[in-house]
């Protein structure tokens, strides 16, 4: 008598299993937080969190203050990226690969290194700052506030929408722009009505990852906010505050965080299904040489941008070798920095940093490639789940999935917390999204035919897809790795709220130093985190052979 239970094959034990690890690390904290929001401290139900929250102005004008913020943050990176990368794809600009580098790397350090960094020459005291009180006589107030946190989010993410539309361009069909010129059109009304039509889908998508990662960032605005308190640091300061804490009203604010984020998501899932749309380059757009003052314009322009974006990185590097006294620099030059971060004492944040990112990205890969060919090969119900639950720590900030970790994971029979595994775990969850993204692309391009020719010739399912497919997506899967170990040594917002002395990472030991005014030794290292991200960088361009980092 034949049995009516189908036998689990190897694939859908490995479905089940990678499932339940989302389903214990992301749906149950998230789903501990939207509990935590609604119980009041007597155990009873309400929504008074959130009544709270709406009904005093102290509470929602900080989410104002976010979205004044995150929009003029946006509209100028989407200008200045759209327009560096119109002009470094259409004008040959003299060291474009090397400019094209030095974009990437002002675009890969942390935004709060960038805050701290035009603290040292915009702020109050500022290098700047006081030649431009000498030379006119003045007393100018610093980078604080609201425009100081617009510039330097808007120098951080103006990459990552050049990456986008450069990308964008180079599969841009020049044919059309030369139509347009033989029919008597000039420069700016080819730009406006054929480029920039052309490449708004990808503008718009850009432009929202934008939107998500300015929005969810609160270093930056408690480092130079001053006055102008955003909603990133009132959730901060509501969980991890000396006075006044409320992890019920914390809990609320994550669910209004998690709630906006996934309108956006979704916003932006709707723009790339119906906006987006494919073209052959038969004639793709090549870089021209021009002549004259068009000539000495687009070089001018383009190296101000990158000069002024890489200032941040440069100013780090130099002052690490500065000696300090107090919060000042005396200008002398001194190893002393170093000398302080490389003591017994403070050495385990760097290897902290180095050893935990290491197991973070090797569960990344792992995972990551495991999830992408289940999804892609071996699609079913199961298989359609879990493609969904992965793209959820894409839409949560780290400071909630941080908050939601010491929720779910502060007593037994999963004591995590304080230790180096909900670190590890938490960067993991994070970092994975990108990877599966990046794997599901590679799989997509590898025929199937491949594996069922290695199959009627007698290997198993498994054999194939270790012999076969993950030689054939490896180059492929290292270099997204190398992206994501680059993002995943910057995390702060996460690693800030679940770290302790034992597990100071380097980007927290940064955020501490500069609070605690010790510049020289978070410039030291900050150098340190500088020239990691750096090194990964080439190393990618090593593995992947390619020296154009554009989406």
């Amino acid at each position: 008598m034949k049995s009516g239970i189908k036998k689990l094959n190897m694939w859908q034990v490995l479905a089940f299993a990678i499932l339940a690890l989302f389903l214990m690390f992301v749906v149950y904290p998230i789903g501990l937080i939207l509990y935590k929001s609604i119980l009041m401290q007597d155990g009873s139900i309400s929504f008074s969190y959130f009544g709270k929250f709406f009904s005093k102005k102290f509470y929602w004008s900080t989410l104002v203050n976010s979205f004044k913020v995150t929009i003029a943050s946006t509209l100028v990176s989407a200008v200045l990226g759209l327009i560096m990368a119109y002009v470094l794809r259409s004008v040959q600009i003299r060291g474009s690969k090397y400019l094209n580098i030095l974009i990437v790397i002002s675009y890969l350090s942390p935004p709060f290194i960038g805050a701290y960094a035009w603290v040292q020459l915009l702020g109050r005291n500022g290098f700047i700052t006081r030649i431009l009180n000498s030379m006119f006589n003045v007393q100018l107030g610093g980078i604080y506030g609201f425009s100081g946190i617009v510039l330097v989010f808007s120098l951080q993410s103006f990459p990552l929408v050049y990456m986008y539309v450069s990308g964008a361009l180079k599969n841009l069909d020049n044919s059309l722009n030369e139509a347009a010129e033989s029919l008597g059109c000039s420069v700016f009304q080819r730009v406006t009505r054929v480029i920039v039509p052309l490449v708004t889908p990808t503008l718009l998508a850009s432009s929202l990852l934008v939107f998500m990662r300015v929005f969810s960032d609160f270093g930056t605005p408690m480092l130079i906010g001053e006055g102008y308190k955003t909603f990133p640091v009132l959730l901060y300061s509501q969980f991890m505050g000396e006075v006044s804490t409320d992890d019920h009203y914390a809990a609320a604010l994550c669910v209004i965080v998690i709630g906006i984020t996934l309108i956006l998501f979704f916003l932006q899932k709707y723009i790339g299904n119906k906006l987006t749309y494919s073209m052959s380059a038969l004639k793709p757009m090549q870089a021209e040489k021009a002549t004259g003052i068009r000539n000495i314009l687009a070089h001018a322009f383009v190296y101000l941008v990158v000069l002024v974006a890489v200032l941040p990185q440069l100013t780090v590097i130099s002052t690490s070798f500065m000696e300090t006294k107090g919060a000042s620099y005396t200008g002398q030059f001194t190893l002393e920095n170093y000398k302080n971060i490389l003591m017994p004492k403070n050495i385990s944040t760097i290897t902290n940093t180095y050893l935990f990112g290491l197991a973070a990205i090797l569960l990344v890969v792992v995972l990551g490639v495991l999830v992408s060919y289940l999804t892609v090969r071996k699609r079913s119900f199961l298989t359609s789940i879990l493609d969904t639950l992965t793209m959820f720590p894409y839409i949560i900030p780290g400071s909630v999935l941080g908050i939601s970790f010491l929720y779910a994971f502060n007593r037994k029979p999963l004591l995590l917390s304080g230790t180096a595994i909900i670190i590890i775990i938490s960067l993991c969850i994070r970092r994975m999204p990108y990877t599966i993204r990046s794997s599901t692309a590679i799989i997509g391009q590898i025929s199937p035919s491949i594996e069922e020719a290695a199959i009627s010739l007698g290997a198993t399912e498994r054999k194939t897809f270790l012999k076969i497919m993950v030689p054939m997506m490896m180059a492929g899967v290292l270099s997204g790795a190398i992206m994501s170990w680059i993002t995943l040594i910057s995390e702060l917002s996460s690693s800030i709220i679940l770290y302790t002395s034992k597990t100071q990472t380097l980007t927290v030991a940064i955020y501490a130093e500069v609070i605690r005014s010790n510049f020289g030794n978070a410039a030291a290292y900050s150098t340190i985190l500088t020239f990691t991200s750096v090194l990964s960088l080439l190393l990618f361009f090593k593995v992947s052979g390619n020296n154009d980092i554009s989406v």
